[in-house]
């Protein structure tokens, strides 16, 4: 049976709840899905009509080495404040390049409005076949345009984050969702895999960042 975890909370990724090992992670499958809640009049409400631009929210994955950061920018480009950004071909997993180069991890599509029932995105990662150098792979979400339409996770509701193996069973998750400490926050670093005696753990940290700019969160993980 999945674990529900909280924040701040780890669990072994191949491991039940009796410490026996369950799951196959030869294929992992991080899902992630979120609901907007409603507002406006009664009858927009009724009818599904939408109160403003639709909620765009990206998943992206930070791929960081033995000292925590990430170590291949690949291709990059003038950012803002003169820093540079990933383009393609790096241990940056986001919607202008889904696919890392090892092809060991992927993102499945950009779902643009998080319609529908189950994972709005998803993530692939073949686990067992990850090179050393990665030790750690960080989860992030952000709102895309989130400041520019006044859009923030406080208006985000039944959040979650979960991890699927290769056989398609459950094997935890995490729910987040907004509140008044969420309010302007544009970005979330949802959780994070890695690496622990040779084998992994899923580690739940919903920390909330202003920025609606996944590369102001990725900064702190670059070499400098």
């Amino acid at each position: 049976m999945a674990i529900n975890l909280q924040k701040g909370q780890t669990i072994n990724l191949r491991k039940n709840e009796h410490g026996e090992d369950a799951y196959d992670l030869s294929s992992v499958t991080i899902g992630l899905g979120w609901d907007v809640r409603r507002s406006g009049n009664f009858f927009n409400r009724l009818f599904g009509i939408s109160d403003g631009p639709e909620y765009d929210l990206d998943a992206i994955a930070f791929l960081l080495d033995k000292n925590g950061k990430v170590a291949d920018l690949g291709m990059t480009v003038p950012g803002r404040n003169g820093r540079e950004i990933a383009l393609y071909k790096s241990d940056v997993i986001y919607f202008n390049a889904m696919r890392h180069p090892s092809g060991k991890i992927w993102l499945t599509g950009d779902n643009r409005t998080g319609a529908g029932d189950g994972d709005d995105e998803q993530i692939i990662v073949l686990l067992d076949q990850l090179d050393e150098r990665y030790q750690k792979i960080v989860f992030v979400v952000s709102i895309y345009q989130g400041l520019f339409n006044r859009q923030h996770f406080g208006m985000i509701e039944n959040a979650f984050i979960r991890a699927v193996d290769a056989r398609g069973r459950e094997i935890t998750k995490f729910s987040l969702s907004g509140d008044a400490g969420m309010n302007g926050m544009c970005s979330m670093v949802f959780a994070e895999v890695y690496r622990h005696n040779g084998d992994w753990k899923f580690r739940a940290i919903g920390e909330p960042h202003r920025t609606d700019n996944f590369i102001e969160v990725l900064v702190p993980y670059t070499y400098k």
